[in-house]
């Protein structure tokens, strides 16, 4: 079996990560947010009040950039461990 490139699959776990969260914040600052949440709260038969507030630069660069480096973390941790068990 393959020895998995530790940084690679963080790299492509943190990019889809904070990809995902970087597409989030777009759509909050689009205005488009509560719009999707209200359409998946409602697909899971789900009642809570969620109100989406205004967008923030500085907020959205920690979201993406906090989401980036848990992902590189848990990607990281998955291909040692994925090396590990197959030596």
């Amino acid at each position: 079996m393959k020895k998995l490139d530790t940084n690679k699959v963080a790299l492509v776990f943190g990019l889809l990560l904070g990809g995902g969260h970087l597409i989030w914040s777009l759509l909050v600052f689009i205005g488009l947010a509560q719009i999707l949440l209200d359409f998946v709260f409602w697909m899971h038969m789900i009642s809570m009040p969620v109100k989406i507030t205004g967008f923030t630069l500085t907020q959205s660069l920690i979201l993406v950039m906090v989401t980036f480096a848990v992902g590189y973390t848990g990607g990281w941790i998955f291909a040692w461990v994925w090396n590990q068990m197959h030596k």
